[in-house]
């Protein structure tokens, strides 16, 4: 699962800000480089603490002067929560003048990044089959009706016969069949991975 779009929060806790950013990244040069603008927009904030995961195999995280634990490693641990990936959060935070101790900053972190979740919109990767069908103009109307909920219709060409393009999960190919009473059968173009958004958080 990954971030469809960048994500910025504020939550305060003991009149400390702890602004939350998240943004998809695919490699570890692409995590700093985001990190660096958030620091540029951020010049005199107390801690700038991030954690990212890329892929199945890079996680990093730093406290950035918080004591030891209590920050890089509380925002990743959240981010293996709810299971996201190519996404790195940037926590940052203004001090308000009240020491939370480690305990505190620990659960501040967590929720920082929990709650810059539930304003984000996530994607999956899932696969597609990709199809075409030719028939005759006079199904137009039954076929748009049994297939809008099964298949998403990407293109439509109108010449002698109607030429529909569609992406389904699962082939449809004896519903189509049973549709156009045996007259017609989709055509397999290819198996796609696609990016979907989900429901957001």
């Amino acid at each position: 699962m990954r971030i469809k779009m960048e994500v910025e929060n504020t939550i305060e806790i003991e009149r400390s800000r702890f602004i939350c950013y998240m943004e998809r990244v695919f490699s570890e040069q692409e995590a700093k480089d985001y990190l660096q603008i958030i620091k540029k927009l951020h010049p005199n904030a107390t801690h700038h603490c991030y954690a990212y995961i890329i892929g199945d195999s890079i996680q990093r995280s730093n406290d950035n002067g918080e004591p030891a634990g209590t920050a890089g490693i509380p925002i990743l641990e959240t981010l293996k929560k709810i299971g996201v990936e190519d996404c790195i959060a940037v926590v940052v935070r203004y001090f308000g003048g009240i020491k939370l101790g480690a305990g505190g900053l620990i659960r501040a972190y967590s929720k920082a990044v929990s709650e810059a979740t539930k304003v984000a919109i996530f994607t999956n990767i899932e696969t597609r089959h990709k199809y075409k069908i030719t028939f005759g103009y006079d199904l137009i109307g039954k076929m748009e009706f049994h297939l809008k909920d099964d298949v998403e219709i990407i293109d439509k060409e109108y010449d002698e016969k109607v030429t529909f393009t569609y992406l389904c999960k699962e082939p449809i190919d004896t519903r189509i069949q049973e549709l156009t009473n045996g007259q017609f059968t989709p055509e397999y173009i290819e198996t796609l991975e696609v990016e979907v958004t989900l429901k957001e958080a």
